[in-house]
């Protein structure tokens, strides 16, 4: 237990972020905001995403009213991150060995922590990811920099959604919301990795 942190003092909201919806305040462009499905109150009084999921991307996000649980959370290295993913084309394992490895891509070598194949639909490759560092469009960048080994083209995510970050577990439908239990808030502050 961090001294200074008691559980009981801790807030988190868990959202099940759906695909199409963008995680920040507001937008110029009038695109629909993870605020605009959220409840009045999560705006007004502050709370703030602890990370990122890209337009695209759907699934667990978490807010926080503590900018201190912000940066603990999303500092590097210190909580994993699991994703489930679609991929269009169908990875071999040396490639998915190369994933942890670090593959090349335009902005630099990337790599995650683990990676493994959950199933196969035709020519798409279901896959379950853990990161313990995300960058900008990490996973889709990655994927994006192997070559289907049949067709020649680069890999494709198709669909993407995070399901747990620490010790959260996502566990609610699509666009809905729920504060988090104060076991599953002790865990996560307890948790590393």
């Amino acid at each position: 237990m961090n001294p200074g942190f008691a559980p009981k003092a801790r807030k988190f909201i868990m959202l099940h972020k759906p695909k199409g919806v963008i995680v920040t305040l507001s937008d110029e462009r009038n695109r629909k905001t993870v605020y605009n499905i959220l409840p009045p109150f999560v705006l007004e009084d502050k709370w703030r995403p602890i990370g990122r999921l890209d337009r695209d991307s759907r699934g667990l996000l978490l807010f926080t009213q503590e900018g201190e649980w912000v940066n603990r959370l999303t500092l590097p290295g210190h909580y994993s991150k699991m994703y489930e993913i679609w991929i269009r084309g169908r990875i071999t394992k040396e490639q998915l060995h190369q994933t942890r490895e670090g593959v090349e891509t335009a902005v630099g070598i990337l790599k995650v922590k683990s990676s493994e194949i959950i199933g196969y639909a035709g020519p798409k490759t279901r896959l379950l990811v853990e990161l313990l560092e995300g960058k900008n469009r990490h996973i889709r960048r990655i994927f994006g920099a192997l070559q289907d080994p049949q067709y020649h083209t680069p890999l494709k995510v198709l669909d993407l959604k995070r399901t747990q970050i620490g010790t959260v577990k996502l566990d609610i439908p699509s666009s809905r919301w729920r504060f988090l239990t104060h076991r599953e808030e002790r865990e996560l502050i307890q948790c590393k990795k």
